[in-house]
């Protein structure tokens, strides 16, 4: 292949113009859309989905769109930037709702979609919002067919490719026809991939001159040569333009072209595919584009280009999504070197956990966690003073009240942390819904307090709770387990924390095991933990967090090495209370001061214990609850911080 050149230093490497809205995509597979009952939220649109895709594989890509000034609109841009795209030249509409998607998935092979885009706010992107320094900060530009049918995205499109090509910008085009947005099939037929049309193969035909790459399906180029079969139509866009050609051809690979087209297809040379069960092709071609891009504009060779591409496309049609769909360099190098085949990524549990912790993650500063998820201690409180359980409710609320004063604290001085909570369902779902969506660090509880063998709140069926969680919460469970548990109950308490386990990994929700071995059996203590947690690694379950009590600083050694050798996408530990004075808890701090996996503390009854006592019993109010709450806290974190500053 000859090499590619591209401008030198630019500041982005693609910026994606086109399609950004929402994929509402059907939860129930097999049922028609008229029976759907239940929606998954994706961000979608072809454009879009390549930006995210190439930039979860690495490269610093752009998106060139409009959103609505609605939730939809800044969902889209906060999914954008988690995944480090860049979304400065988004323009919010303040007249237009963000584009949306319903999909349905009834078969393989039936896909009824339903585009609702009139008047949407990325079909009324101009030619005033490309800004020519922009376009020139990038070493390419992609643009989707679907911003040359209309005028206004067509007057936008060419206006960023004449920027691209005074600035030596290559341009990229993926085909992308759909139909129905070109008026050529019913408003609600968005399944229809083709429908061949003289005027739209013209117009196109236009635009294929100003582009050195373009990809597209056999029924793609068909549309763009204006040809009922596949040759002449490559013929005839060979006419118009010199560009590399990419043709995808589905589960059988891709072939990439340059110069003259061969007397037959089988004379080009094809890439195979990546042979994978299907379970949804939709979205396979905006992950082909991203694997392509993502080698083609780090200078690889056709080979490597087609082998990110078909890799891609293979891993998407397994899922149920389109862009989070996307795989991660990790995902892509494990499938690379398995020894055999992986025709279900779907059920491959190295490649679905490597889907969840390889993918961006909220990078999380030192935490201090004020826990106070306990029920059982609090309602004993509540009926020695003779209070009703909902004046729990009411403590509990107070208590986000102290978290808000101390993080407000921590930002006047200007220290790097993030302050969380763990609070319970039962008492404190007001709690929880007031923290969520501040930034901060959330866990809930779902075990039994005191339960041994484990038990959940909800019943065994603990996926059907978490269904009703935000995203952001995460799963605390404590368990009292030991290694030398009589065997019956080992094996019960391992079903249910694998069991929970695999359901954080449905639900997409992080995971926090409290190990604490039960003191009624012989041992060293520390030993018992640190044998825990490496059986539990042994059985395949990978927690996002632990917490555990205080270790000596030999011991925090020894759990370091064990956690970075079995997960290295662990995110931490964290430091448990057991109602401890605030002076052994800063003795813990010190211990564990050396740790690269202990990130912070989760402390309860040793803030709120005696406060909360006072409160219910009347002898202080509102605001004195909260000081002496905030307190406590800030003393434990200047304790911690003392302690990781010390030479």
């Amino acid at each position: 292949m000859g090499q590619t050149r591209f401008a030198s230093g630019r500041q982005l490497d693609l910026i994606c113009l086109g399609r950004l809205g929402v994929d509402l995509y059907a939860q129930q597979v097999g049922a028609r859309l008229e029976d759907v009952g239940s929606f998954a939220k994706y961000l979608g649109g072809s454009s879009a989905n390549i930006a995210f895709g190439t930039a979860r594989l690495g490269l610093k890509s752009a998106m060139l769109s409009r959103v609505g000034d609605d939730h939809m609109g800044r969902f889209l841009l906060e999914s954008l930037q988690r995944e480090g795209c860049d979304v400065s030249a988004v323009k919010v509409d303040p007249e237009r709702l963000t584009a949306l998607v319903l999909l349905g998935l009834k078969d393989r092979e039936t896909f009824p979609l339903v585009f609702y885009r009139e008047n949407c706010a990325d079909m009324a992107l101009a030619a005033e919002d490309i800004d020519e320094a922009f376009i020139a900060s990038s070493k390419a530009l992609l643009i989707t067919g679907t911003h040359f049918s209309a005028d206004g995205v067509y007057r936008a499109s060419v206006q960023a490719l004449e920027h691209a090509e005074r600035h030596a910008v290559l341009r990229v085009l993926d085909i992308d026809y759909r139909p129905v947005l070109w008026g050529l099939a019913g408003k609600a037929d968005g399944q229809t991939r083709f429908v061949a049309d003289q005027q739209v193969s013209q117009h196109v035909q236009g635009i294929l001159p100003r582009f050195e790459l373009i990809v597209g399906t056999e029924e793609e180029f068909l549309i763009a040569g204006g040809h009922q079969q596949l040759l002449p139509a490559l013929r005839r866009v060979r006419e118009l333009t010199a560009a590399t050609l990419v043709l995808k051809l589905g589960p059988q690979g891709c072939m990439v072209i340059r110069g003259a087209i061969p007397q037959r297809l089988e004379d080009a040379r094809l890439y195979p595919g990546v042979q994978v069960e299907v379970l949804n092709v939709l979205g396979a071609g905006d992950a082909f584009m991203s694997g392509f891009l993502s080698g083609w504009l780090q200078g690889a060779d056709d080979e490597r280009c087609c082998q990110l591409a078909n890799a891609c496309g293979g891993l998407v049609v397994s899922r149920h999504a389109c862009a989070p769909a996307m795989p991660t360099p990790a995902e892509l190098q494990y499938l690379f070197a398995s020894p055999v085949p992986i025709t279900r990524p779907d059920q491959d549990p190295v490649l679905q956990r490597l889907h969840q912790v390889s993918v961006p993650r909220k990078a999380w500063r030192p935490l201090f966690i004020f826990a106070f998820d306990h029920r059982g201690q609090l309602v004993e409180l509540a009926q020695q003073s003779g209070r009703e359980l909902k004046a729990i409710g009411q403590l509990k609320q107070l208590f986000i009240e102290a978290v808000q004063r101390v993080e407000g604290d921590l930002r006047r001085q200007g220290i790097e942390a993030d302050v969380g909570l763990l609070a319970d369902q039962r008492f404190a779902q007001d709690a929880l819904n007031a923290a969520t969506g501040r930034g901060w660090w959330v866990a809930r509880p779902v075990e039994v307090q005191g339960s041994r063998p484990l038990a959940f709140e909800h019943g065994r069926s603990i996926g059907s709770n978490l269904i009703t969680w935000p995203q952001e919460q995460i799963i605390k469970c404590l368990v009292q387990y030991h290694p030398d548990d009589e065997p019956l109950l080992r094996l019960e308490q391992e079903a249910q924390i694998k069991g929970l386990y695999q359901a954080s990994q449905a639900g997409g929700h992080e995971l926090l095991l409290e190990i604490i071995p039960p003191r009624d059996l012989p041992g060293a203590h520390p030993e018992e933990l640190y044998r825990a947690i490496k059986r539990l690694y042994n059985l395949g379950i990978y927690p996002a967090w632990w917490k555990i009590e205080g270790q000596s600083a030999e011991q925090w050694q020894r759990l370091d090495q064990l956690i970075q050798e079995r997960d290295p996408y662990c995110r931490g530990v964290v430091l448990l209370g057991l109602n401890a004075p605030p002076a052994t808890l800063a003795e813990s701090f010190r211990q564990a001061a050396q740790s690269r996996t202990c990130r912070g503390f989760a402390v309860g009854r040793t803030i709120f214990q005696e406060p909360s006592r006072a409160w219910l019993a009347g002898e202080i109010d509102d605001q004195a609850l909260i000081a002496r709450v905030q307190g406590t806290f800030v003393q434990l974190i200047a304790a911690w911080r003392s302690a990781r500053q010390a030479p």
